[in-house]
């Protein structure tokens, strides 16, 4: 985290948000599991594998593997991306893709619009990567609860009395597009996905136009 400005960090703050949001979403869209979350996907594998259920076990591995594509597809855009443009290539890509989640719910393809969710998500975590690895998590925060935690002992110790802070806002961002999400799932079901769409859309915008100051 201490390696991201100013910029690149508020984009973090934003990603963390849209991951809640879309997580959220299919979390409640899918009776229980993940888009984003992929140790609690892991653990639901393990759990449906040891008592047999395995059609629920497919299930959560197909969902597995396709957030793994999601990722490979997000860090091919940003390898055949000029460096400049790298970043809202692949904001692009994830705002086509939630697209995509909403349009196929419009046309009753569910299977789709949980794969087109899946990869979307998997893709947002190849915007913040820097020499090929990621340089904060988005769509997950047990690294990030991991650093709050030794950020204030490490306070308590003498050290930077605010160094926790960063992280705890990266949380808060999730936990507050989990909000959203919910919100708007209750409200408008998947057609909430547009609202997704419309997010990513505003990022990739804003990364095109701050793409110099976000030194990623």
């Amino acid at each position: 985290m201490h390696t991201l400005n100013k910029n690149a960090y508020v984009l973090a703050i934003c990603l963390s948000v849209l991951a809640g949001c879309v997580d959220a979403i299919g979390f409640l869209s899918l009776g229980g599991y993940f888009i984003s979350f992929m140790s609690g996907n892991s653990t639901r594998l393990a759990v449906n594998l040891a008592t047999g259920d395995l059609h629920a076990a497919l299930f959560v591995a197909a969902i597995l593997v396709t957030f793994v594509l999601g990722t490979m597809v997000g860090v091919f855009v940003r390898h055949f991306s000029k460096p400049s443009l790298a970043v809202a290539n692949v904001l692009a890509m994830i705002t086509l893709l939630l697209a995509a989640a909403a349009t196929s719910h419009e046309m009753g393809w569910g299977v789709l619009a949980t794969g087109c969710m899946t990869l979307a998500m998997g893709a947002e975590n190849a915007v913040l990567q820097r020499g090929g690895e990621v340089v904060v998590g988005v769509t997950y925060m047990t690294g990030t609860l991991v650093k709050i935690g030794q950020r204030l002992a490490n306070a308590l110790l003498g050290g930077d009395a605010l160094a926790w802070a960063p992280y705890l806002l990266l949380w808060l961002g999730l936990i507050s597009g989990g909000v959203i999400g919910t919100l708007l799932f209750y409200v408008l079901g998947l057609h909430g996905l547009w609202v997704a769409a419309l997010w990513a859309a505003i990022l990739t915008v804003v990364a095109v136009w701050s793409q110099h100051r976000l030194a990623i």
